[in-house]
């Protein structure tokens, strides 16, 4: 058995659509990030997204542990055209695309951006790559990218899953036995 220890980054404190946007996060919630380090085990790798959010999150909780290089393939959603504007400014100017690609999560795509199923299948290639090495491993990343594995887990719609909340310094821990993966647990907050 081997577990993925998904943590979600620390807040950006922005409302934008936010995906490869490279924003510092919030870690001024030392007890916070002190009790998810003691939550992790102790001896499992660290890995992140190369977002910097993403990073001073994992570089925070990785305390002794090994931190493996950043992975830009555990990256948010790109959106393209719509990176770093408000949902009210984009649904303005194309109102018909934006609420399709929220309504019908898949291969929808934002102008430039990528689609639900291009980030699953991004994320996937690289969680089955680092899932070679046969060892428990935390990943930090960002909301779509874990949801995206929680999504492979539970074998369900983009639609389903998107309704999980996954909060920011959240866990959710997914379980790979060899054949498939299973949710150990979703957005648990120390």
């Amino acid at each position: 058995m081997v577990s993925f220890w998904w943590v979600r980054h620390g807040p950006t404190h922005r409302r934008e659509m936010i995906g490869w946007t490279d924003l510092p996060a919030d870690l001024s919630d030392i007890a916070a990030l002190d009790r998810l380090a003691g939550f992790l085990p102790p001896d499992a790798p660290v890995i992140s997204s190369d977002l910097s959010r993403a990073v001073t999150t994992a570089d925070a909780i990785a305390r002794n542990r090994t931190r493996l290089p950043h992975d830009p393939a555990l990256r948010e959603i790109g959106f393209g055209t719509w990176e770093g504007r408000p949902f009210g400014d984009v649904e303005r100017e194309d109102p018909h695309l934006i609420r399709r690609y929220l309504e019908e999560p898949g291969d929808i795509r934002p102008p430039g951006g990528e689609s639900w199923n291009d980030l699953a299948a991004r994320v996937s290639a690289a969680v089955d790559r680092l899932a070679e090495g046969s060892r428990d491993l935390i990943a930090v990343a960002h909301f779509g990218t874990i949801l995206s594995q929680v999504q492979r887990a539970r074998q369900c719609s983009a639609v389903e899953v998107l309704g999980q909340q996954i909060d920011n310094l959240s866990v959710t821990r997914l379980d790979w036995n060899g054949r498939r993966w299973s949710v150990g647990q979703t957005n648990v907050t120390p």
